[in-house]
């Protein structure tokens, strides 16, 4: 027999939260209004299904949760809420996503840990923003499958591989911003396994391990440090707070930071992009330096469309857009640095939050890691 939509619900506030003032504002910077037009501009995006993708038409289960959260933060209620069922939707048994093409086909069988632990970050902002306990709990399968498949890719030493491939073995190496972003995931699906009444403590323990993994072992993942992403992430998601974030950050931060106009994507190229502007800007708001939060948002807004869409970054030599393309994905990450930056939903502080305690600088399990016992 036909079953329900797992997570159709009541939805209020459409229209009403984004004149009630609801919708982050950044004064000075951006209005409720151009925020709520960007907003519109990532549900532009969306395509029937629910999904929302890359500008080629192709859909990760990470971006698009990205997105999800920037229309509920924005008040687009129904649209986050068609997001969320297609992720329901699509999940695999394992509790993975592959990547999909525009048409829905499967255009790649390897099957990403980060991708599958992200629900949770979303789910959990969900439930913050609107306090739906329904859908929280109509969810719950869905966040649970995707972290326990990231957690069956975790090593003894607590680092996550990245992937499984097709034939479902795991790939052989790790990633440092996938698994700064598991850090985050963990803490969300652990504080969301306890507002359902379903605590998984042996989540608590993956969470110390993988956590001091980021934050004391970079030796175990692939280098890509040309990416900025590896240098903030670990701030951003939560391992890496208090005196060693400032440390981090500052160490690289001529490397990656293009004075004036933002964050580079990788730094051995000259292009800033603006998701990773954004998120360096949550990551700084984070750890306390809001004004360096608020200088960066503010560069950053040369990206902008006049209709509230972002281009995803800025070759500044050539003087060209780069690439030649306005990203759901962007547009995403302004509206979550301007709802960091402006407190106006009840999930403003997510990013802040999920930071480590001093524990993840403590080994859980010395023998595993070869640090000295805590």
């Amino acid at each position: 027999m036909p079953q329900p939509d797992p997570v159709a619900s009541p939805v209020k506030m459409d229209t009403a939260v984004a004149a009630g003032g609801l919708v982050p504002e950044v004064a000075g910077i951006l209005t409720a209004d151009q925020l709520l037009a960007t907003g519109y501009s990532i549900a532009a995006d969306q395509q029937p299904s629910g999904a929302i993708g890359w500008p080629d038409g192709h859909v990760d289960a990470w971006n698009h949760v990205e997105c999800a959260m920037a229309l509920t933060a924005c008040g687009l209620h129904a649209q986050a809420r068609r997001a969320y069922t297609w992720l329901a939707a699509t999940q695999q048994p394992d509790g993975s996503w592959p990547v999909r093409s525009a048409d829905g086909t499967d255009t790649d069988r390897t099957t990403e840990s980060n991708h599958a632990a992200y629900a949770a970050v979303g789910v959990w902002h969900e439930l913050l923003v609107t306090g739906d306990d329904d859908f929280a709990a109509r969810m719950w399968p869905v966040v649970r499958g995707g972290i326990e498949f990231a957690l069956g890719l975790q090593t003894a030493r607590g680092e996550i591989i990245w992937r499984r491939l097709p034939g479902g073995s795991p790939d052989s190496y790790a990633l440092l911003t996938g698994n700064a972003s598991m850090y985050s995931s963990l803490r969300c699906a652990i504080a969301l396994a306890d507002r359902v009444g379903d605590p998984q403590p042996d989540w608590e323990l993956a969470a110390t391990l993988l956590g001091h993994a980021v934050a004391c072992h970079g030796d175990l993942f692939a280098d890509k440090s040309r990416f900025s992403m590896d240098w903030y992430y670990p701030v951003l998601a939560g391992p890496v707070r208090g005196a060693g974030a400032e440390r981090r950050l500052k160490a690289e931060w001529d490397t990656y930071l293009v004075p004036g106009i933002g964050v580079r994507c990788v730094s051995d190229e000259p292009w800033v992009t603006g998701a990773e502007t954004c998120e360096l800007a949550i990551a700084l708001e984070a750890i306390g330096d809001r004004d360096g939060a608020l200088e960066l948002f503010e560069q950053i807004q040369f990206l902008r469309d006049p209709a509230g869409a972002y281009w995803t970054g800025w070759q500044f030599e050539n003087r060209k857009h780069f690439p030649h393309e306005k990203s759901a994905y962007t547009a995403a990450a302004v509206v979550l640095a301007a709802d960091a930056l402006s407190g106006s939903t009840g999930a403003a502080g997510l990013f802040r939050d999920v930071g480590a305690g001093p524990s993840v600088l403590l080994a859980a399990d010395h023998t595993a890691c070869g640090c000295a016992p805590g």
